[in-house]
């Protein structure tokens, strides 16, 4: 079982990205999806996450408005459309899939991909 992100880079203040995270090993197709960033010297914190089939969707505050997941059950993806970048969203992204109970918390979730640098200039 393996969770691929990928789309990270630098991008300056105001730009936008596209994160992807493609499993393969199995489907998972029915669980919950999440993104979780780490900066350095921080925790790993909650982004995002999606239900099994985008039903319903859950965002930090500080990305409301800013950040879209969405997924494609057929393709076994998820993504993030990150627009309005700003420094503080720098980090490494982190896609995980099927938490257990509590989907903002990242001890609850049983995949974790490798992550994928987000690099914010100003």
């Amino acid at each position: 079982v393996q969770l691929q992100a990928s789309g990270g880079g630098l991008v300056q203040t105001g730009g936008s990205l596209r994160l992807s995270c493609a499993a393969s090993g199995r489907t998972f197709s029915g669980v919950t999806m999440g993104w979780f960033r780490q900066a350095p010297g921080k925790e790993r914190e909650f982004v995002a996450a999606i239900n099994w089939n985008g039903g319903s969707t859950y965002y930090t505050d500080s990305v409301k408005g800013r950040f879209t997941i969405s997924r494609d059950n057929a393709k076994n993806t998820v993504y993030l459309q990150m627009n309005s970048l700003k420094p503080e969203d720098t980090a490494v992204y982190f896609c995980a899939a099927d938490p257990g109970g509590i989907y903002y918390l990242p001890d609850e979730y049983d995949y974790w991909g490798q992550g994928t640098l987000v690099t914010v200039s100003s």
